[in-house]
């Protein structure tokens, strides 16, 4: 045996310094872009005076877009099969929560028959989100 080695002996630990550098990084990077995949879609919501939501759990969000489609978060879905959906997942237990989302320009008969749907479904404790005034003149 070569008598470098037997001086120092073998080392028989793993160094982890470089995994945590890479964990820290990569830690990082998902911090910076998960909140920008909420927000990847375009609704221009209407401004009111209401306050914050602030909901209790993780809600489910449904979106109503300028051409009158319905989404549920990025999936797109018929107004028959939002009721069904939201039937299932009510009995289910998954639905607890719901915030609305919807353009302006959508038709109040719209945005009337999602919370039908909503109500029928079961599901009563409903967030109509919007965007608060910028600048309010007294």
């Amino acid at each position: 045996m070569p008598a470098s080695l037997q001086r120092k002996g073998l080392l028989s630990e793993i160094n982890v310094t470089p995994l945590v550098d890479v964990m820290l990084v990569l830690l990082i990077i998902f911090m910076i872009t998960a909140p920008l995949l909420t927000t990847g879609l375009k609704v221009d919501l209407p401004k009111t005076r209401a306050g914050e939501i602030k909901p209790t759990e993780k809600p489910l969000v449904i979106t109503i877009t300028r051409e009158g489609k319905i989404l549920v978060g990025k999936e797109a879905v018929s107004l028959r099969r939002l009721s069904r959906w939201l039937a299932e997942a009510r009995a289910a237990g998954l639905v607890k929560e719901v915030q609305l989302r919807a353009d302006r320009r959508v038709p109040y008969g719209l945005v009337a028959k999602v919370l039908g749907e909503l109500s029928g479904a079961g599901i009563t404790n409903i967030a109509l989100v919007t965007q608060p005034l910028e600048n309010e003149g007294s």
